[in-house]
């Protein structure tokens, strides 16, 4: 979008918070950069050039305005409904590959060179992956310096900086402010939290629903591993360097986020998987005006519009639940993983209490007995040989996953069929375009409607709805009064 100078100026004068992290306005005359909905006056048009990414404004020499924070806007859509090269490559780079291996580790997770790699970021985005990790570093100091009383050099070396002059030298030149400026510009009151506890808004583009969101992961919820207390939906999170417990609040325009850590080294990659779990950068606008196009459908957007797709901080995670899900009840597929948890799950303190255990990774659990799992025969065949081959690698469903070769290499495991496999690549894989044609509720929310209620006829239908038909998902489901579907009280 940042190619289309008119359209760029419109948002930037209208003030329009809908393309924040679409694109960022560099301004020529103050060398300052802001997201379109910065709320100062605009400048004059033939002031503006416009950039795809925060790295690229830093990379072009402007600083960070101090009004609008754009680097705290919200991620672009693009990388949630792409999965070609540079969307995977971003995806990896937001969940901190670069920092912990390096552009080489990203290039080998993607399967390509490092100059191939490079060369296509730098096309579409203006930088390369160095410079969009360290505008992620970046942030996460700032962050950290607003937020807690940690030293700074504590906080250089959480936020994946090598040393601590790189660590100045990067924040005066992004903020054009030193660390203690920049700590010094927030009340004594702000940064004192409760030690090791963090707490961050998470933006979003409006309009969200929660109910759908929240309820969903309030009514699957695993006992021990996750919970809905005091109106927020609290988990236990397998990180890089450590483990965290991370509580999420819904709020008019945000969701408070509040986490707790073994090693802030965590916090930049805790922060992007919350935001993935809670479909956060999706584009609700552009989302619903397509959805809306189907008369049938059109009423239920209207009537509760901004419903995001539930997602995972854990891909392999959700793989095996959906095996644990297969043609039993939500309580049932509850009971099973709550007792693999308990039996093969890392315990965790919870200082809040109610969580107890990190769930389990498929390396505990490929060396389970088939014979203790409570299941039919030929579920225990299908879920043991999943654990086996994420175990082994030999089945990848990370951030970096390629959708469709994910897909195939699925189906082609004993007992997955179409609705295991489309229920994975919407939750975990994030695939937009994911549908569960199969799937009971939505063929009965579809007969309710006047919709095609089988499976081919549904989905010959559906056509229309691309490429957002896992949205379509939610709204569907939205006709039932399952518990997935409200807010819990």
């Amino acid at each position: 979008m940042h190619l289309d100078q008119e359209r760029c100026v419109r948002a930037v004068r209208s003030k329009d918070a809908r393309f924040d992290g679409w694109f960022f306005t560099a301004v020529l005359t103050t060398r300052i950069y802001c997201r379109p909905s910065c709320p100062v006056v605009p400048p004059k048009a033939e002031n503006m050039t416009f950039y795809p990414s925060a790295a690229a404004c830093q990379q072009a020499g402007f600083r960070a305005c101090k009004r609008c924070r754009p680097d705290t806007s919200p991620g672009s859509p693009e990388w949630n409904r792409r999965a070609d090269l540079v969307a995977r490559a971003m995806r990896l780079i937001t969940d901190g590959v670069v920092d912990r291996e390096g552009v080489p580790g990203l290039a080998t997770r993607l399967g390509y060179s490092t100059r191939q790699v490079e060369r296509q970021l730098f096309a579409e985005l203006g930088a390369g992956p160095l410079a969009l990790a360290r505008a992620q570093r970046a942030q996460t100091a700032r962050l950290l310096i607003e937020t807690t009383p940690l030293p700074m050099a504590e906080i250089a070396f959480a936020a994946g900086f090598s040393s601590i002059r790189t660590f100045n030298d990067t924040v005066r030149e992004v903020f054009a402010l030193s660390p203690s400026e920049l700590r010094a510009r927030v009340p004594r009151t702000q940064t004192a939290g409760t030690p090791g506890v963090l707490s961050l808004r998470l933006p979003f583009r409006a309009p969200l629903n929660p109910d759908n969101l929240f309820g969903h992961l309030a009514a699957t919820a695993v006992p021990g591993v996750e919970e809905w207390r005091d109106g927020a939906y609290r988990r236990t999170l397998r990180l890089p360097y450590g483990h965290g417990i991370v509580a999420l609040t819904p709020k008019p325009d945000h969701v408070a986020c509040r986490l707790t850590l073994s090693d802030l080294r965590d916090l930049t990659v805790a922060g992007s998987r919350c935001r993935r779990l809670l479909d956060l950068d999706a584009d609700p606008v552009a989302v619903d005006d397509q959805l809306r196009t189907d008369p049938l459908l059109a009423p239920l957007i209207d009537k509760a519009p901004g419903r995001r797709v539930p997602r995972t901080v854990d891909a392999a995670e959700f793989a095996i639940r959906a095996v644990l899900g297969q043609q039993v009840s939500t309580a049932a597929a509850r009971t099973h993983a709550a007792r693999l948890v308990t039996a093969h799950g890392e315990p965790v303190d919870d200082p809040e209490g109610g969580l107890t255990h990190l769930f389990p990774a498929p390396e505990a659990l490929a060396a389970l007995d088939p014979e203790s799992l409570a299941m039919p025969r030929t579920r225990r065949t299908t879920f043991t040989t999943l654990v086996r081959q994420l175990a082994d690698g030999t089945l990848q469903l990370g951030v970096e996953s390629d959708w469709s070769r994910a897909r195939d290499r699925l189906l082609a495991l004993p007992g997955f069929g179409p609705w295991t496999v489309d229920v994975i690549a919407m939750r975990a894989l994030g695939d937009p375009d994911a549908f569960l044609a199969t799937d009971l509720g939505i063929r009965r929310a579809a007969q309710e409607l006047g919709l095609p209620a089988t499976p081919a006829a549904l989905t010959a239908r559906a056509a229309a709805w691309r490429p957002w038909r896992a949205y379509a998902v939610q709204y569907l489901w939205a006709t039932d009064s399952h518990p997935i579907n409200f807010l819990p009280v």
